[in-house]
């Protein structure tokens, strides 16, 4: 379940902070969610696949700590994060 080149160069154009940001904590953020949404859709169709459960369950956690570092830094930022991705409505 790994982003393809397209479709990370398109996440960094979203989710860039400046034009030579590779790494900043939005744009992994960002990047996670994608492949937390691709992974969510593959085990509603394979429902026994325990190894890519725990796997998601690794990407939501640094998700979760990552953003959890953003809101410490600014809650602004945070707030627009999480608005722009649509998670935790």
């Amino acid at each position: 379940m790994a982003l393809t080149q397209q479709r990370k160069l398109e996440i960094m154009g979203e989710y860039q902070t400046h034009e030579t940001d590779t790494g900043s904590a939005d744009l992994q953020v960002a990047m996670l969610t994608d492949r937390i949404s691709k992974l969510s859709a593959h085990l509603k169709i394979n429902q026994k696949d325990f190894a890519s459960r725990r796997g998601l369950m690794l990407m939501i956690s640094r998700r979760k700590r990552l953003l959890s570092y953003i809101q410490k830094q600014s809650v602004d930022r945070y707030k627009a994060l999480i608005a722009r991705l649509g998670i935790r409505g």
